[in-house]
């Protein structure tokens, strides 16, 4: 279970990151069940693969969700256009952990994206403290969702699955 919760967090931490606009939007991706391959270093879970079906609506809707809670919780939240991607900057502090992280999204929302974040943790529990991390997510469109999937619909390794819609649950698993 705290493992999960873990993950849970990383992807919550991820989608702040990501997924929150200030002075730029990022663009919807292309509906349909996209792979996300999450590689994190100084981790206890290094690597995992997850699968997300989604659509323009689902979408929208985890970025104006993820907003104010970035807006809570978050003292900096910037995403950027550059001539190569977006770039996203923000200090974030949560459960007692602050963390500073920057980010570089680079691709294709219709077929391919890469995020990769770097990041400093401060605070928190033993072990937190002055945490360096580096989280690469690799993203790419696989086609329709499978005919048992919603939009909204994440399967973690495991077979673990949860629905975006549900983002209330989501904040009520991390610790306070």
């Amino acid at each position: 279970m705290t493992r999960k919760l873990a993950l849970l967090g990383s992807m919550l931490c991820l989608a702040l990151s990501a997924g929150s606009a200030s002075a730029d939007e990022l663009p919807v991706r292309k509906a349909g069940l996209w792979e996300m391959k999450l590689v994190t270093s100084g981790s206890p879970v290094p690597e995992m693969t997850m699968q997300h079906c989604t659509d323009e609506t689902v979408d929208k809707e985890m970025s104006n969700n993820v907003s104010p809670m970035a807006k809570q919780i978050c003292a900096k939240q910037e995403i950027k256009k550059t001539a190569t991607g977006y770039v996203s900057d923000s200090e974030c502090s949560v459960a007692g952990v602050s963390t500073t992280s920057h980010a570089e999204i680079t691709g294709d929302f219709n077929s391919a994206y890469t995020v990769k974040t770097t990041s400093h943790a401060q605070g928190g529990v033993a072990g937190t403290a002055g945490r360096d991390s580096t989280t690469t997510l690799q993203a790419k469109w696989l086609g329709a969702c499978k005919p048992d999937q919603k939009p909204g619909d994440i399967v973690m390794p495991g077979g673990f699955k949860m629905n975006t819609r549900d983002m209330d649950k989501l904040k009520a698993l991390l610790p306070k």
